[in-house]
């Protein structure tokens, strides 16, 4: 029997028969390594993603096996490609459909910042209707930035303390975007 760990414990104490930790390190492990992501994808970005899910990349290594296509069912929302500016009422539809804790990724030029469209047409960056975490850049980018970008939202998944949704700065965040 090997003694490979697949998932870091979280800081705590250790001994002969026990371990303690606190309870935000222990859920946050627990989020980080189960995320259930709800793709988004409308142009070539969606692409990549799928390459990325494919087995030469396998995003299901990370935790993220089950994609999900149902807002109540996901965790985090992973927006890729072109928005425009009429798709942007769905868009903040589908992110308040989603249950708290919720995390948005935007992946590509097109999502992070209207890439080469800057046209009445075209929101500049999905920021402007709903929050974003984290901004994958790229056009369209690899499958290892997206991976990479993946990552970047396990760290933050796995270091957020479960007060983070109910507090001041948060809230006022939200509030800035018009959710209650």
């Amino acid at each position: 029997m090997s003694d490979i760990q697949i998932v870091d414990a979280p800081a705590g104490v250790e001994g002969v028969g026990f371990f303690a930790t606190s309870l935000d390190k222990a859920i946050g492990v627990a989020r980080a390594n189960s995320l259930w992501p709800l793709p988004f994808a409308t142009s070539c970005c969606g692409i990549e993603f799928m390459a990325t899910m494919g087995s030469h990349y396998d995003l299901s290594r990370f935790g993220a096996e089950r994609l999900s296509f149902s807002p109540r069912q996901a965790d985090l929302l992973m927006v890729m490609g072109t928005i425009s500016k009429k798709m942007g009422p769905v868009l903040r539809q589908v992110y308040l459909q989603m249950a708290e804790p919720r995390w948005v990724m935007a992946v590509g030029a097109c999502a992070s910042s209207g890439g080469i469209f800057d046209t009445y047409s075209v929101l500049q960056g999905i920021d402007e209707v709903i929050p974003v975490d984290v901004y994958v850049p790229g056009c369209p980018p690899r499958p290892e930035a997206i991976i990479d970008g993946f990552m970047a939202i396990q760290e933050l998944v796995r270091t957020e303390t479960l007060r983070r949704r109910s507090e001041p700065k948060y809230q006022a965040l939200l509030a800035k975007y018009g959710i209650q």
